[in-house]
């Protein structure tokens, strides 16, 4: 058993071995620019049709249309639409969705990902006299997050289609993910998944929740293999009816799919003393537990793409 060619045979196994382990990232340093960028003050904040959310959606969309594979479902990958601002009286005409999508090599079902890259933009000065709310967290982690992901599909195939959407305005309401679900380019029975993300980079506790388990078991039993052991903690929960602003079923984007019935997950973290502020910016994230997270996303990910194959 100690032959040459038994020894090669345990590197190469070895090698193989470490090489599945590397692949199963994201590109974190494409990672932290990406959400560095989106919350500067240069983008003030991201508010729908705002400069800065132009300048957003023209970033986003130059990544994500800058990958192998990827193909619009939209003209120009963009899927516009308009809406009232009840709060301020107010009509926003052509918001945009910005959608990029990845044919499966099994499956003509999609998983959806999705997170909002809009925020509140300019408001009420802090202490420190800063108005600009950067929105690092909320959500410029789940948009970074989005663009790495389809980067990593765009080279390793996913078993079912994948469209990655950064949706707008979900500050006012979940306007684009309603937009979205109320406009899908195919029927709503052909999702199998919405895996929704907002608030991805920082938790003191060093976890990261996923909630929805508690209407799809079935998911929950999948992850429960990726959980064992996780760096950080993935936590089940925050999806029990009746809990009140601990049921985060509505609570972001995958809400408007959950009215719709189609399943969800929803990845994030626990509120923090920076959430709706302006000091909600990127040198208050936490960059290791960032990539950390991401990563166990994608691990979340490719375990769900395999094992829901019909």
């Amino acid at each position: 058993m100690n032959s040459p060619v038994h020894k090669l045979i345990t590197i190469i196994l070895v090698l193989i071995s470490s090489w599945s382990s590397f692949a199963q990232e994201v590109n974190s340093k494409k990672l932290l620019q990406h959400i560095e960028y989106l919350s500067s003050d240069d983008l003030a904040g991201r508010k729908p049709l705002s400069d800065g959310s132009m300048k957003a959606r023209k970033y986003i969309l130059d990544e994500l249309t800058s990958f192998d594979l990827v193909e619009p479902l939209y003209p120009d990958f963009i899927q516009n639409f308009s809406f009232l601002n009840q709060r301020e009286v107010k009509n926003y005409k052509d918001a945009a969705n910005l959608v990029a999508f990845i044919p499966g090599s099994q499956s003509r079902k999609v998983i959806v990902i999705t997170a909002h890259y809009d925020h509140v933009g300019i408001g009420k000065a802090d202490s420190k006299g800063d108005s600009i709310y950067n929105g690092a967290d909320d959500n410029a982690s789940g948009t970074a997050a989005l663009m790495v992901l389809a980067e990593y599909f765009s080279q390793n195939r996913p078993k079912h289609g994948m469209m990655f959407v950064a949706l707008d305005a979900e500050e006012m309401g979940l306007r684009g993910a309603r937009a979205l679900v109320n406009d899908f380019p195919y029927p709503l029975d052909q999702i199998v998944l919405n895996l929704n993300m907002d608030m991805l980079s920082r938790s003191d506790k060093n976890e990261l929740y996923i909630s929805g388990t508690y209407y799809y078991p079935r998911f929950k039993t999948i992850l429960e293999k990726v959980a064992n052991g996780s760096n950080p903690t993935l936590r089940f929960g925050h999806d029990e009816p009746g809990t009140g602003s601990n049921d985060w079923t509505k609570s972001s984007d995958h809400g408007a799919f959950f009215e719709k019935k189609v399943p969800h997950l929803y990845f994030g973290v626990e509120d923090h003393i920076d959430y709706h502020k302006p000091s909600d910016e990127f040198k208050n994230i936490q960059p290791q537990f960032y990539i950390n997270a991401v990563n166990l996303v994608l691990k979340s990910l490719i375990a769900l793409d395999t094992e829901l194959l019909e």
